[in-house]
């Protein structure tokens, strides 16, 4: 009888160990709301090895059409959205992402044979607002622990340049994510993600809708395809305008870069400089059509200068590709 019951306690612990290892992982809801959680295992966002990113059943990996240039870093994205809750649609612009929800977003460079990952950044959405915490990985690329005073990696870029790669401290996050004196998310706009992607969203119960003015902003890889205009000003939307806007860290320089905004001075076309000072170079204009070497906006983009480049955080290198679509799109106005 004590072998019988010794045995039946021996599976029912098995078969719950089972039951267990079955059931989809959950993401820490504890850790998402309150605190800052040390690692970024903590928040139980992956599978296993955080290092190998592969999502739990609750969080959504994600791309945005034109992306946010890093250092040519490649960008792993997701986003989790809470059970029980749902996203909204609020336009062409940002998701409304209910509290609870995070958006996760790796950076790596491939070094040699060896893709490795340098920082992940992590957006909560908590009751009273945005807060932003900065992760840097191990060696093993077996953890991201908590930097809130940031910190530098040597990595090697795409194109070959060897760098001293930032990661930005807490504070630093908000002079990208500030609006209005608050943190906000500044990737997942609706017309800069795919109506496929916003599609499953809606069919997974995860958002209410997809809306008008989605899926707009050209796929960068396929630029090729889209008009001048589109290209530079959807990479102007997503590089730049989160400052250059009203109510932004750089409102202050009468710019407002957002892929909405259809005033050509607003725009910087034949508008002087507010505060430059260097920056400006012996430029007279943001923009002078017809001539992008006589521009402001491109002379500061194509310098990699601390005070002249921009943007002034996120990149110690020149966007290529980028700086000479906004050429192509200079040469094209009218003088």
């Amino acid at each position: 009888m004590i072998g019988r019951a010794v045995f039946g306690v021996a599976l029912t612990s098995a078969l719950a160990a089972m039951a267990l290892a079955s059931k989809p992982q959950m993401v820490n809801d504890l850790a998402v709301r309150d605190g800052m959680p040390q690692k970024l295992s903590d928040y139980g966002f992956f599978q296993g090895n955080a290092g190998d990113q592969r999502p739990v059943e609750q969080v959504t990996s994600y791309r945005l059409n034109t992306p946010l240039y890093s250092d040519g870093a490649e960008k792993l994205r997701f986003v989790y959205v809470p059970s029980g809750t749902i996203a909204k649609a609020a336009g062409a612009d940002l998701l409304d992402l209910p509290v609870g929800s995070a958006l996760i977003k790796t950076f790596a460079f491939d070094q040699g044979q060896d893709r490795r990952l340098i920082e992940t950044r992590v957006l909560l959405h908590r009751a009273d607002g945005w807060v932003a915490l900065p992760y840097k990985w191990n060696a093993e690329q077996s953890e991201a622990t908590l930097a809130l005073a940031g910190g530098r990696v040597d990595v090697t870029t795409p194109t070959g340049e060897a760098i001293s790669y930032r990661i930005p401290n807490k504070n630093q996050c908000k002079e990208c994510h500030g609006l209005n004196g608050a943190v906000v998310p500044i990737g997942p706009k609706a017309r800069n993600l795919s109506r496929e992607w916003l599609s499953a969203m809606v069919e997974t119960g995860r958002l209410d809708m997809v809306p008008e003015g989605a899926d707009v902003l050209p796929q960068w890889e396929n630029r090729g395809s889209a008009s001048t205009a589109a290209v530079a000003r959807a990479y102007l939307d997503v590089n730049c305008a989160h400052c250059h806007r009203p109510l932004a860290g750089a409102s202050n320089s009468g710019l407002d870069l957002r892929w909405e905004q259809d005033d050509p001075h607003a725009l910087g076309v034949l508008k002087r400089p507010v505060a430059a000072g260097r920056g400006a170079g012996s430029h007279l204009f943001d923009i002078v059509p017809g001539r992008p070497d006589q521009s402001i906006l491109l002379y500061r983009m194509a310098s990699d200068e601390p005070g002249v480049a921009m943007p002034e955080l996120g990149k110690a290198t020149v966007d290529v590709e980028g700086t000479e679509a906004v050429r192509k799109w200079i040469e094209g106005m009218t003088p």
